[in-house]
């Protein structure tokens, strides 16, 4: 391994393995530590290593490196910590040798102890890396079923409830642009430069926390995700008046919400579930394309799954309201 200066001022560290040479190239004069960490990952994300087949975490490990810069924040932390979370038998198992059988066994453990959709983000990881170091590999594993799940929608009471409880606070716009189909993402990273004084919004950046727990903000979750919309304009005014959207952790504004929920007797709910509430009251005065805009959703599975939970919610009252009539007229 050598490391040389460059005329630029930079240094480059170059190492020859199998005939193939490694390179990578550092701001400042690296540390031997340094520079062997550094050409170690670099010949991971290649499928090499030193001393041998990869193990599964190695090859993990070098995925997450190969995609760092194509995949958001959320999702580099989210792989990173799949690696860990994995059975220790199954991460240092030689990639060429792990098979279906051993997929099954690991899938199994995990379905003892997390849940179905869990477990199925835990098998799409390990895919997608044994995709990437064992493109010839076939994977057919029998996961467990998804379980039906009646997605809550708050009602218009608890809204205005939480919403007069945080107004003097400064989680209020927060709350409130979540109430019109922000992501907490979003939210974050918001200026109030982004919002004008007649009330549009413009949503072109999100806050993510990458896997060193740093705050990044990146683009939007999707290109979809990235719009315009309307928030009242008293809303917009108390931005400006006070120089900010939101100014504290990201977990911040769910901690206020329950703890607003909590003192008014409301059963809890996360944040996220406000912008099921936002489409849920806008599929009731617009159409579904227009609220999917309105949102930045990518598809319309979301709003499909709220507009059949409020259908059901009509059809509850509407059989108890004819079961009513039926009664008075015999009973």
């Amino acid at each position: 391994m050598t490391i040389e200066k460059l005329k630029s001022g930079s240094y480059r560290v170059t190492q020859v393995r199998h005939g193939v040479r490694f390179r990578v190239t550092f701001d400042h004069k690296p540390s031997k530590a340094e520079a062997e960490d550094a050409i170690h990952k670099k010949m991971l994300s290649s499928g090499e290593k030193p001393n041998g087949p990869l193990t599964f975490e190695e090859a993990a490990f070098a995925y997450v490196e190969m995609k760092r810069h194509v995949l958001s924040p959320n999702t580099v932390r989210e792989y990173s910590c799949n690696a860990k979370r994995l059975s220790e038998w199954f991460l240092q198992m030689k990639v060429d040798e792990i098979d279906q059988i051993a997929i099954n066994k690991q899938v199994n453990e995990l379905a003892a102890k997390v849940s179905p959709k869990t477990v199925r983000n835990y098998h799409g990881f390990i895919t997608a890396v044994l995709g990437t170091f064992r493109p010839q590999m076939k994977v057919y594993t029998t996961l467990p079923q998804r379980r039906k799940t009646e997605p809550y929608i708050p009602t218009d009471d608890e809204v205005k409830r939480i919403l007069a409880e945080l107004q003097p606070s400064e989680y209020f716009c927060g709350i409130v642009l979540a109430a019109f189909g922000l992501r907490r993402g979003e939210i974050c990273a918001l200026l109030p430069q982004d919002v004008e004084k007649d009330g549009t919004v413009h949503v072109r950046r999100a806050l993510a926390i990458d896997e060193h727990r740093q705050k990044v903000v990146k683009s939007t979750k999707t290109t979809e995700s990235e719009r315009d919309l309307i928030i009242p304009a008293e809303i917009a005014d108390r931005i400006h008046s006070q120089g900010f959207v939101y100014r504290r952790k990201p977990g911040g504004l769910l901690e206020a919400l329950h703890e607003v929920q909590d003192r008014l007797g409301i059963p809890r709910f996360p944040l996220h579930k406000l912008r099921h509430y936002f489409a849920s009251k806008m599929l009731t005065i617009t159409d579904a394309k227009t609220v999917q805009a309105m949102g930045g959703w990518k598809t319309d599975a979301v709003l499909k799954t709220v507009y059949a939970h409020a259908m059901r919610d009509e059809e509850e009252k509407a059989k108890r309201t004819a079961a009513e009539q039926l009664g008075q007229s015999i009973l």
